[in-house]
């Protein structure tokens, strides 16, 4: 490799490592409780699974209105189903468009229709540690801004192993010069952790920009396939009065059998335009389990209005979600995941140290240069 190219690399992995790096720190740190965020809230929440109980499930509607019941003058949002807990969440808020960190949840039994006590999505300290994870508290420009430190991640893996891939290819994997100086050790030692988790590093980076955007993914499938659905109930108000949520659902299952009901979202939130109900069916499969198909039903009439697919952007953004985090191999994958999590602040931490103990740039284009030439023995 040319001097210039070695140069060049080096400024590009320096440069990105430094300015992503506190970032990276940040989203490290509070990744590791976020991979163990289902067990947590068993942990923090032990009555709902001792409370709801087994058997057939209660009518919607009449669950729907034991929630409202909890929140005076609100309206329903969102309902969903937890199988394995057996219980059903019903989201609400003062207006249709309420946004999520102002919305109140009721979480029901959905066998007896009792009020599970549950506490809410948006408090507590996981809830806080999300929101220092995704957004820093900012909202879209937060996430866009995370994003892209992910990508820039990314870029200071690839370039990283452009410049330690010479040293690779002449010594045994592993190698630690420790008989120099103890910068030098610190350097072997944050190459070689930095290949251990390079694949996974770049998994999660990625598809950590992906979740970023799924903001904007969401608003460009709203526009794109119900904007042509909201465009036949152009110049009509938003209904008052709405059809059975029940029978809403059981047409959904009617024509998605082969899939169960996930979430339904009300007219007016956004996923289902101002005059839908949106059925969320998901598959039983571990990787279907993963995707949506929507089913829309007219909000007055009950009527089914159509099955939209979900877009390839969208597919991918839904499957790259659960990926970030380790979710697709339960407890024993998660485990995994935290631990190479560990090694990345390990990675980064050493590089930090690296830069304090820095020497000039030729100084160590040069050092990369003995190393590709003798295999890093000088």
């Amino acid at each position: 490799m040319q001097r210039s190219t070695i140069k060049a690399w080096f400024l590009v992995h320096k440069w990105t490592s430094l300015i992503c790096t506190l970032f990276l720190l940040l989203l490290c740190i509070t990744g590791l409780p976020l991979i163990f965020g289902e067990e947590i809230d068993h942990l923090l929440e032990p009555h709902a699974e001792q409370t709801a109980s087994p058997g057939p499930a209660r009518d919607y509607d009449e669950q729907v209105k034991t929630a409202l019941a909890q929140y005076p003058g609100n309206v329903p949002l969102f309902v969903g189903w937890d199988p394995e807990a057996n219980t059903m969440y019903v989201n609400t808020g003062e207006r249709a468009d309420t946004p999520p960190p102002q919305m109140k949840t009721a979480l029901l039994d959905s066998s007896s229709g009792a009020v599970v006590p549950a506490a809410q999505f948006n408090e507590g300290v996981m809830y806080f540690i999300l929101r220092l994870h995704t957004d820093l508290f900012l909202g879209l420009p937060g996430m866009l801004f995370m994003g892209a430190m992910g990508l820039l991640f990314a870029v200071a893996i690839i370039s990283g192993l452009v410049l330690y891939g010479p040293f690779m290819r002449r010594q045994r994997f592993g190698t630690l010069r420790t008989g120099r100086s103890r910068r030098l050790a610190w350097l072997d030692l944050h190459n070689v952790i930095g290949v251990v988790t390079l694949g996974w590093a770049l998994v999660v980076g990625i598809t950590g920009a992906i979740n970023t955007i799924a903001k904007p993914l969401e608003s460009a499938w709203q526009s794109e396939q119900l904007g042509e659905f909201a465009a036949r109930y152009a110049g009509q108000p938003r209904p008052t009065t709405l059809a059975s949520l029940q029978a809403a659902v059981d047409t959904a299952r009617a024509a998605e059998p082969e899939m169960r009901p996930a979430f339904v979202s009300f007219p007016g939130t956004g996923y289902s335009g101002d005059h839908h109900y949106g059925v969320f069916m998901q598959g039983n499969t571990p990787l279907t389990g993963r995707l949506y198909r929507p089913v829309l039903i007219d909000a007055v009439s009950g009527e089914l209005t159509a099955q939209p697919q979900l877009p390839t952007y969208m597919s991918v953004l839904l499957l790259s979600q659960p990926l970030h985090f380790g979710d697709y191999g339960k407890l024993p994958l998660k485990i995994l995941w935290a631990l190479l999590d560990l090694l990345t602040i390990a990675v980064l931490v050493s590089g930090l140290y690296l830069w304090f103990k820095r020497g000039s740039t030729e100084a160590r284009v040069a050092e990369i240069e003995r190393a590709e030439k003798i295999g890093g023995t000088a």
